[in-house]
């Protein structure tokens, strides 16, 4: 398992994930992670929904869970979400980060430490500037960096920030998302 797909949101993120999870390949080789910014309490319901969206198994981790291939991991609400050398998830109650527990940056920044290159990040519509950072740290680890097209998201800020300030490899409308993630099943 040497590759890692993030995405990260905000407002209006969820529509776009309830249009991508189902266009998801039930079989793929490397794990998704997707942090939203979520109230902080525990909402099971969303994990729920979106396993009911895909064939893929949803999770919200726990502390200390490795990461398998095939497997999405929702960041839970109020902890950040990391990844540590082995592999590992590490979930941390510590300071908001650009306004946000989980944070888009901490959850890309930690893991383009490990998964370098093969890191593929993605930022969806929302209404702040989390995930500008972790871009950039993606970038400079020679990651492949990528945004929802602005005109398309509910929320434009979110994505519009990730383009203007770092440099983004795709723009992709909602209907690329899964084709883009699914054909580095065969890469």
């Amino acid at each position: 398992m040497d590759t890692i797909f993030l995405i990260g949101g905000s407002a209006g993120s969820l529509k776009v994930l309830l249009e991508v999870l189902p266009e998801l390949s039930a079989n793929l080789t490397f794990p998704i992670i997707i942090i939203l910014h979520r109230k902080g309490y525990v909402d099971s319901q969303l994990v729920n929904l979106l396993n009911a969206k895909t064939s893929l198994n949803v999770i919200e981790p726990d502390d200390k869970e490795p990461l398998s291939p095939g497997n999405i991991y929702l960041a839970p609400p109020d902890y950040h979400l990391l990844l540590e050398q082995d592999k590992t998830i590490s979930l941390d109650f510590s300071e908001k980060f650009n306004f946000s527990r989980p944070s888009i940056d901490i959850t890309f920044s930690s893991a383009v430490k490990i998964f370098k290159e093969n890191t593929f990040a993605l930022i969806l519509s929302g209404a702040n500037a989390d995930g500008v950072e972790g871009l950039k740290a993606v970038k400079a680890n020679n990651g492949t960096t990528l945004a929802q097209n602005p005109i398309t998201a509910e929320v434009n800020y979110m994505p519009l920030q990730a383009i203007t300030q770092s440099k983004i490899d795709f723009v992709l409308n909602p209907s690329e998302i899964a084709t883009f993630i699914n054909k580095l099943n065969v890469s």
